[in-house]
């Protein structure tokens, strides 16, 4: 057997097995969907278990001898470094050699103590009880601890945890940004706190049967279709790709405010991003976005670059109009598009604008830090938010529902996950930028309800590389720069100061 020929035979049982691991992913997806989406709340604890066991399971075979022996024999395969099979040696090595310094016990372990601490979450939540969920937030903490311990050589904690979710960045790299951000943020939002008063030409009542054909509406203009895409209502709302030509959406209807629009928009920037990743990819660590603030970068694109311009709401906003004529029939364009761009300081990350929402990330960046390093404990954490929501927001927390439980991401351990909203914003202006600069004026192509060909632009520069390129060279690559909030802050001053 020639050099080539067992090379070739190495690397395609190496796509078999990574092919069984993304197969018991898939798995891993539907049971999480399920149980944010449908599952009854007994169900909780019988399916961790089932989480757990699937996610050690998966953990096992990924990090097994003969991934690794595979791997070393495809070292010094002789293809071109830019090639999607230099590519997946490169990203699966990493990943295997990242894995395995993990036990599986302890991924079985995190897996089911997320599904416990969830269903926890929920009911803390609705109580607005953060008491009886802080033994769950101890046992998550207490789980990362060991989890960082599995990389001795990594001096900062919090860059261990950064780096699950944004290859090579790293935790200082993260402050300097966001301390450059937080000053300026902090003078915007006095500078328009004013804005609040544009507050009641929002409120309800807006029929939930009537948001949901809206935001039914949007997504067809955006490109979804119901053969691949499914939107339902949760809690919390989030996007999940389980597997090829399978887009779940969620979204959270309040009759109160139109919050769902947004949400729903946010959430097809994740969708549309997983959805045209090249579909050779599939069943392969190449199969999904490059990071997560590139995927930020997306859904902020559309929530906010997209969904709060004036081209879109000149399309959109006569057929809203329609659906709400009893609350918006009185309502002008210009006061509306006005009244949805307001700086209005609130307690929630999720209905923030786009001022304020960077202070939101920022505080949350900077709690786990704390936390991770015990200089604040769990037992204090809702009075120091309050503390901070007053100093950078100005606003009073009147209880935990809308304080410190208002997320679900540290009952299902994502810490080091919050920063890459922020990151993905300053992002989503650099590739905004790009994307401008190559196709011309789409506020006006929005305003004909025209959206493939910034779709298809950031499907051929972003989207279908999925993760062949390292985050900071696919951003690279695309906007000829590396990571630069200034272009995101003159977005922010042309746009509100």
């Amino acid at each position: 057997m020639s050099a080539d020929t067992a090379s070739a035979a190495s690397l395609e049982h190496l796509k078999r097995i990574l092919g069984e691991v993304a197969d018991l992913k898939h798995a891993e997806a539907v049971l999480d969907w399920d149980a944010r989406v449908s599952m009854p709340p007994a169900g909780a604890e019988a399916r961790a278990e089932v989480s757990a066991t699937l996610t050690r399971n998966s953990h096992e075979r990924f990090v097994a001898d003969d991934v690794g022996e595979l791997l070393g024999e495809l070292d010094g395969l002789d293809t071109d470094p830019d090639s999607d099979e230099a590519a997946l040696i490169r990203v699966t090595h990493r990943l295997w050699e990242r894995t395995r310094r993990v036990p599986s016990e302890l991924v079985g372990e995190m897996a089911r103590a997320n599904g416990v601490a969830v269903a926890a979450w929920d009911q803390a939540k609705a109580a607005s009880d953060f008491a009886s969920f802080a033994p769950h937030l101890e046992r998550q903490l207490e789980l990362k601890q060991r989890y960082i311990e599995c990389f001795p050589e990594i001096e900062t904690a919090y860059d261990v945890l950064l780096e699950d979710y944004e290859e090579g960045m790293t935790t200082t790299e993260v402050v300097t940004v966001f301390d450059r951000l937080k000053e300026e943020l902090i003078e915007l939002v006095e500078r328009r706190r004013e804005d609040s008063a544009d507050d009641q030409l929002l409120r309800g009542p807006f029929p939930v049967v009537l948001q949901q054909e809206a935001g039914r509406r949007v997504l067809e203009a955006f490109g979804s279709d119901e053969s691949t895409w499914r939107i339902d209502e949760t809690p919390h709302p989030f996007a999940s790709k389980p597997g090829v030509g399978d887009i779940r959406l969620t979204t959270h209807t309040d009759e109160n405010d139109l919050t769902s629009l947004f949400s729903t928009m946010h959430e097809f920037g994740h969708g549309i991003y997983e959805y045209d990743v090249d579909s050779s990819y599939a069943r392969t660590p190449l199969g999904a976005g490059a990071s997560s603030a590139l995927h930020e970068s997306q859904s902020r694109t559309w929530e906010n670059l997209v969904g709060r311009s004036p081209g879109f709401w000149r399309w959109f906003y006569p057929q809203l109009q329609t659906l709400f004529a009893e609350t918006l029939g009185g309502v002008d364009e210009v006061s509306f598009v006005r009244g949805i761009n307001a700086v209005r300081p609130g307690l929630i990350r999720g209905d923030a604008d786009e001022v304020t929402y960077g202070l939101h990330i920022i505080l949350r960046f900077e709690l786990e830090q704390e936390l991770l390093a015990g200089s604040v404990s769990v037992h204090d954490l809702p009075e120091i938010w309050k503390a901070r929501m007053q100093d950078y927001l100005g606003v009073e927390v009147p209880d935990d529902a809308r304080g410190v439980l208002q997320d679900m991401h540290w009952a299902v351990g994502l810490f080091g996950y919050f920063p890459t909203y922020q990151l993905g914003n300053v992002i989503s202006v650099q590739i905004w930028e790009r994307a401008v600069a190559d196709l011309g004026n789409l506020d006006e192509r929005f305003s004909r309800g025209e959206f493939s060909s910034l779709r298809e632009w950031l499907r051929e520069h972003v989207y279908r590389h999925g993760s062949k390129y390292p985050p900071r060279d696919l951003l690279r690559r695309v906007t000829g720069s590396d990571l630069d909030p200034d272009p995101y802050l003159r977005y922010l001053h042309a746009k509100f100061a």
